[in-house]
């Protein structure tokens, strides 16, 4: 997890880590624990913001699985 590259296409996005929970349907705290590397992001929550994010399959490696560069926001 590339918490840098998470946060930073999330504000791109105009999303808080709130907006975030929203939409995974949970809650802040476990957002931020999945940010944080305490806990990991279940393969339908990458699924959920992919759609959400129109993310590309190097930005999903970048950001969930530390691989690449997410060099095209």
């Amino acid at each position: 997890m590339n918490k840098n590259a998470f946060r930073s296409v999330m504000i791109y996005h105009g999303d808080t880590q709130k907006d975030v929970a929203d939409a995974l349907s949970i809650t802040e705290q476990t957002v931020s624990d999945k940010i944080n590397g305490l806990s990991d992001f279940k393969q339908t929550e990458i699924k959920t913001l992919i759609e959400r994010w129109k993310l590309t399959p190097g930005q999903v490696d970048e950001i969930f699985f530390g691989v690449g560069q997410c060099t095209n926001l």
